[in-house]
């Protein structure tokens, strides 16, 4: 069994927000700030003298540490004389260059930003057509996942495997998100690692339902076409106003796709309502899941 390092678990306590949560506020509200100011991206890096697309990468969060010098120069040109309005962003361009702890302990292994968005999320709603939710995996499930098309070495499966488990501690905090699931039959029925493995991680899922954050649904085959037949997403919101709801959707090899637009959040959070009201309620997903597991042969 995979256990999470002891200072992994340190550092996961010694930082209660996310600075990837943080960066993606303080570039949003840098770029509220210009239109406030009546100025386009390329009128603002003219004024302080820097390369036209700056500005424009740091509204888009593409920026990887902060300088406080950098928003002050912003703040300035864009007339942001309020002293507490200086500071709160003086305070997010500080938080946002820490390091999460998934930076400190598995940089080679978790890319992409979708650790440090879900550390600080609320609520997480995720559909998967073919796999058992990240966040829902056993070890050995993980494992066999990563050994598939066996292209990886030994050393590299244990470390996502590790990294996988410590992403599944954001459930065990004191304060979790609501994580609710819908599960398509067919990533239950596939035996991913063998017949004992699958048994597990379907005994594992109906502990996890039986949590008061947790809700797993099942959508079975008989519901036949549906609204998310081109794969899984998954929608992230926030408790803070200033960190508006987002969606990731995994492309595989080709990376990783997040997606802020309220008119692509809407279309997602729609076809989600769709995919929950299709699917076996949460007590006969519970149920259904039971019987799979003692009927595995």
């Amino acid at each position: 069994m995979y256990e999470l390092p002891r200072n992994t678990q340190r550092r996961r306590r010694n930082v209660a927000y996310s600075p990837t949560v943080r960066r993606r506020r303080l570039s949003n509200a840098l770029r509220q700030f210009r239109e406030a100011a009546g100025l386009d991206s390329k009128e603002a890096a003219r004024k302080l003298g820097w390369q036209p697309s700056k500005v424009t990468r740091i509204e888009r969060d593409e920026w990887r540490r902060p300088t406080i010098n950098d928003v002050m120069d912003l703040l300035d040109i864009y007339g942001v004389t309020d002293e507490a309005k200086r500071q709160a962003m003086i305070s997010l361009a500080r938080e946002s260059r820490r390091r999460g702890w998934w930076e400190e302990e598995f940089k080679d292994i978790l890319g992409g930003a979708l650790v440090g968005l879900e550390w600080e999320a609320t609520e997480i709603q995720t559909f998967e057509a073919m796999l058992i939710p990240g966040l829902l995996q056993t070890a050995d499930y993980a494992t066999a996942i990563f050994k598939g098309g066996q292209v990886m070495k030994t050393c590299d499966t244990e470390r996502l495997t590790e990294a996988r488990l410590a992403r599944q501690r954001i459930l065990d905090r004191e304060d979790p998100p609501t994580f609710w699931a819908v599960i398509d039959e067919a990533a239950l029925r596939k035996q991913v690692g063998g017949i004992a493995v699958m048994r597990d991680q379907l005994h594992k899922l109906c502990r996890m339902a039986e949590r008061r954050n947790v809700g797993i649904q099942v959508l079975q085959d008989a519901v036949g076409a549906h609204t998310s037949m081109t794969g899984g997403f998954t929608i992230l919101d926030y408790q803070a106003s200033e960190d508006p709801s987002i969606i990731y959707v995994e492309v595989g090899a080709a990376g990783d796709l997040f997606l802020e637009k309220p008119e692509d959040v809407s279309h997602y959070r729609k076809s989600y309502g769709y995919l929950r009201a299709s699917a076996l309620s949460a007590d006969a997903s519970v149920t259904y899941i039971e019987n799979l597991a003692k009927n595995l042969k």
